[in-house]
């Protein structure tokens, strides 16, 4: 006698490496929707907060390797470089045949490539998917996936990109994607640089600066206009910078965009006056919103 089989049956639990401010939304839009997921972070408690608020579908493993045992999948958002480093090792540990990483942290295209060359050593596949968006994009289910590598993985995990996000591009091998990732942040770290010096200018000269009629409604009516504008205008002119792209994190992809230009012997001056009033900001306002830049380009 043949066993009936259902069409119905739960889909395996996905993995998750880093519930950061980026990691919990994205981790809860997949909760949200019904998936199973078997988390680790750094910080514990974070962790435990999310299982905690979803007891039948999340389960807290005591580390990275036991994530991607747990897991055929398991996905990974880190903050920084060396946040990867110090837990890329353990989550190696496990990696073997049928088993994949796809990696959504903003790192260098050759820190990307030397993972993929040590998950494909094990048998593994690897997938960047670095993320175009912050806290919010990423609670609601609206990141951008910049995605690299191995294509039939990028074609299973697009399922789960859905969820997360609202449009997801495959820009060939890895490296190729976080190069992407590091233009479209470069881009935007200019451009809120480049606001805060016209709101600077403006409020020197006497002149309204707000939403409703100064200098932003202005430029909201014009070609200038963007929804960096309309976002953080407000914000640098209320100085409220609850970090939703902490700042450090803003000049850590300039910095990564300046290397990659470097070896491409291009030079960019607008990206490294940026990344030098990034830097001048960083120490007293990293762990701000980067539009807290502000702060150090507006007279007292």
């Amino acid at each position: 006698m043949v066993a009936e089989t259902s069409s119905s049956a739960p889909a395996p639990s996905l993995g998750w490496v880093g519930v950061g401010i980026m990691g919990a939304g994205m981790v809860s839009c997949l909760l949200k929707e019904g998936r199973s997921v078997v988390v680790w972070n750094r910080d514990a408690a974070k962790a435990e907060a999310i299982a905690a608020a979803y007891p039948s579908q999340c389960r807290v493993a005591a580390s990275p390797a036991e994530v991607v045992a747990s897991c055929e999948v398991t996905y990974s958002m880190l903050s920084n470089l060396e946040a990867s480093e110090a837990v890329f090792g353990e989550v190696l540990e496990a990696v073997g045949p049928g088993k994949s990483i796809v990696d959504c942290a903003t790192l260098t295209p050759e820190r990307m490539e030397a993972m993929a060359r040590a998950v494909a050593a094990k048998g593994g596949t690897f997938l960047e998917a670095p993320v175009s968006g912050s806290k919010v994009p990423a609670e609601t289910g609206q990141l951008i996936f910049l995605c690299g590598g191995d294509r039939p993985l990028y074609e299973r995990a697009r399922p789960d990109l859905a969820v997360m996000g609202k449009a997801d591009f495959h820009f060939g091998p890895v490296g190729a994607g976080t190069k992407m990732k590091l233009c479209v942040n470069m881009i935007m770290g200019e451009q809120l640089a480049a606001l805060g010096e016209g709101l600077a200018l403006a409020r020197a000269a006497g002149l309204p600066c707000g939403a409703d009629d100064g200098l932003l409604k202005v430029l909201e009516l014009g070609v200038t206009s963007s929804p960096l504008l309309k976002l953080k205008g407000p914000k640098m002119l209320a100085d409220t910078h609850a970090p939703h792209f902490p700042l450090k994190h803003a000049q850590k992809d300039l910095a990564f965009s300046l290397l990659l230009a470097d070896k491409l012997g291009l030079g960019l001056p607008i990206a490294a006056a940026t990344n030098a009033a990034f830097l001048k900001a960083r120490p007293e306002h990293g762990d701000d919103d980067f539009a807290a830049l502000f702060r150090t380009q507006h007279l007292p």
